[in-house]
C-alpha cells in the first residue's frame, strides 16, 4: 500500500478487495506511533474503536453490502469541530477535560460518505492564527522542515497529510485556515463559497457570518472535488445556503474550463511586502497559465487603501472568541484573552457599521469578477512558512503580538473569507530552502465548477502528488 495514494484510489482499492479497511487502517496507525512524536499532528487517538470499525467495514465489504463511496477510508477530524463522545478542546487548556455531546453536520456527512474517522488533529487555540501551536498540546511542526509551522489553523491536518499519515484530512478556514496550510505543506487547499457546506452545531461561523466554511486538504484536485460533493448540501436550518451546483464536482475534474481571462497581482491588500519565493510561485503560475492558452495578465483588484478591510474584518472576527463553549476562561492565552476583552468592549453601533463597512466594501471588490476578469491568482501567503514560535515574538510585551505579526503573512486571504468567494491554493512552487510554496486562485460567487477545472488543468500541466518531505 502507497500511503500517499490519494483518497480516490484507496477507495478504490479497498472496493476492488485490492486491500481491506483494516489493512489501510494498520498502515495508517503505523506511520503515526512512527513520526508523530516529530511532528505532533494528531492530538488524540481512538486506535481501538478505529480498528473495530475498520473490521466491521472489511467484513461489511465482504458481504456485498451498499457501501458509501469512501468505504473504509480513514480521515482524522480537525480540533474545532465536535464529535459526539470526543473530546473537543479547540486547542485550549480552558476547554481541557470537555467531552462532545453532538456531532458537527460536516462530520456526519463524513461518516455517511463510508469514512472511518480516525482522531483528533492538532490547532491553533480556538484557530485564530496561522500557525498551530498552541500551550495544551504544543506545536505542530512541518515534515518539509521541522523547524518550521505546517500552517493553521488547520495546521495538524496538513502535517498529518503531507507526511503520509492519513489520506485526506479535515479542516476549516475563517481566514485562510485551509489555504495556508495547503500552501504551507505541498497540499491543496480549498474554501468553499459561503453556504456551499452546511456548518453547524454549533454554528460559531455564523458569528462570522458566513466567513468560515467546511472543508478538507487533499493531495489532488480530484480528491477536493469528490469530498466537496460529499460535503455540499442545502441546510434549511442554515442562515447561508449557495445555489445547487449543475452537476457533481467531480464531473469537473479533466473537464475544459474554457479560455479564461486571468488576472495576476502580488500587491497585497494589507500592503504587506511580498517575498521574493513567493513572487518566484506567482511567476510560475503565471507561465503555467500562459502555456495552457489563457488570457493572462497583471492587474490588481480595487483593494482601497491598505488595510482598509482589515479593521472591520477583525471588528466582526474577535466576537468569534467571545462565543466559543469554554469551560475556563482564565485559561484562554494572552492573545485570544485580549481579542476577547477588545470585543466584549465593542458596542452595537460600532458592530453594525463594520458590518456595513464588509458588505460595501465586499460589493465593489466582487464586481470585478465577469466584468474585468474570470480567475485572479496571487500569492497563497506573502512569505515562506513561519519558524516554530516566530509568531510569538514579542507576546510578553503586547498580548496581540501573534496577530499583529501574523498579518505580514496572511495578506491575501482573509478578504475572501468576508467575500465568500471560493478560493484554492496550488502546490506549484518549492523555494530554496526547501518548503513549499501554494498560489491561490480565486473564482467568482459560487464558481467552484470553474475553479475545479482551472486547477485540475493546472495540476496535469504542472503535478506535484508525487513529491514527498523529508520526514515521511
Amino acid at each position: 500500500m502507497d500511503p500517499f495514494q490519494s483518497a480516490l484510489d484507496l477507495a478504490a482499492a479497498i472496493k476492488a478487495k485490492d486491500i481491506s479497511p483494516l489493512e489501510v487502517v494498520q498502515e495508517y496507525l503505523g506511520r503515526i506511533d512512527r513520526l508523530n512524536p516529530q511532528i505532533n499532528a494528531f492530538i488524540w487517538r481512538r486506535d481501538e474503536e478505529l480498528l473495530a470499525e475498520a473490521r466491521a467495514a472489511t467484513e461489511a465489504l465482504s458481504r456485498g453490502d451498499q457501501l458509501g463511496p469512501f468505504h473504509g477510508v480513514p480521515i482524522p477530524i480537525k480540533d474545532l469541530n465536535d464529535v459526539a463522545g470526543w473530546p473537543t478542546t479547540y486547542g485550549s487548556k480552558a476547554a481541557k477535560g470537555r467531552i462532545s455531546e453532538i456531532t458537527s453536520s460536516v462530520v456526519e456527512y463524513f461518516k455517511e460518505a463510508g469514512f472511518l474517522l480516525m482522531g483528533r488533529t492538532n490547532t491553533p487555540e480556538i484557530g485564530t492564527l496561522l500557525v498551530t501551536e498552541n500551550d495544551l498540546y504544543g506545536a505542530t511542526r512541518n515534515p518539509w522542515n521541522l523547524d518550521h509551522t505546517p500552517g493553521g489553523s488547520s495546521g495538524g491536518a496538513s502535517a498529518a497529510l503531507a507526511a503520509g499519515m492519513c489520506p485526506i484530512a479535515h479542516g476549516n478556514d475563517g481566514g485562510g485556515s485551509l489555504r495556508i496550510p495547503g500552501s504551507c505543506a505541498g497540499l491543496v487547499g480549498f474554501k468553499p463559497s459561503r453556504g456551499r457546506v452546511p456548518c453547524g452545531p454549533p454554528v460559531v461561523s455564523d458569528v462570522m457570518h458566513g466567513g468560515a466554511v467546511e472543508g478538507v486538504i487533499t493531495r489532488t484536485v480530484a480528491d477536493t472535488a469528490a469530498l466537496l460533493d460529499v460535503m455540499t448540501r442545502i441546510d434549511p436550518l442554515a442562515w447561508y445556503n449557495a445555489p445547487a451546483p449543475e452537476r457533481p464536482f467531480a464531473e469537473e475534474v479533466g473537464a475544459s474550463p474554457g479560455r479564461l481571462r486571468i488576472a495576476f497581482t502580488d500587491v497585497a491588500p494589507t500592503g504587506a511586502p511580498v517575498s521574493e519565493e513567493c513572487k518566484k510561485a506567482l511567476k510560475q503560475a503565471v507561465s503555467t497559465l500562459e502555456g495552457l492558452g489563457h488570457d493572462v495578465f497583471e492587474a490588481t483588484p480595487d483593494w482601497g487603501e491598505p488595510n482598509e478591510l482589515l479593521a472591520a474584518f477583525l471588528t466582526v472576527w474577535n466576537t468569534g472568541t467571545a462565543y466559543w463553549p469554554l469551560e475556563d476562561w482564565d485559561q484562554l492565552e494572552p492573545c485570544n484573552a485580549a481579542m476577547r476583552e477588545i470585543s466584549r468592549n465593542v458596542d452595537s453601533i460600532t458592530y453594525l457599521e463594520s458590518l456595513m463597512h464588509m458588505q460595501n466594501y465586499c460589493r465593489r471588490l466582487v464586481s470585478a469578477w465577469g466584468r474585468d476578469f474570470d480567475v485572479l491568482v496571487t500569492p497563497t501567503l506573502a512569505t515562506e512558512p513561519p519558524r516554530v514560535g516566530e509568531l510569538f515574538e514579542g507576546v510578553e510585551y503586547d498580548p496581540l503580538a501573534p496577530i499583529n505579526n501574523a498579518a505580514a503573512s496572511a495578506a491575501f486571504t482573509p478578504v475572501f473569507n468576508s467575500t465568500g468567494q471560493p478560493a484554492v491554493s496550488l502546490p506549484l512552487h518549492w523555494a530554496e530552502s526547501g518548503l513549499p510554496i501554494g498560489v491561490q486562485f480565486v473564482g467568482k460567487p459560487w464558481g467552484e465548477a470553474e475553479l475545479i477545472r482551472l486547477a485540475s488543468q493546472v495540476e496535469t500541466a504542472s503535478p506535484w502528488a508525487d513529491k514527498r518531505p523529508p520526514v515521511s
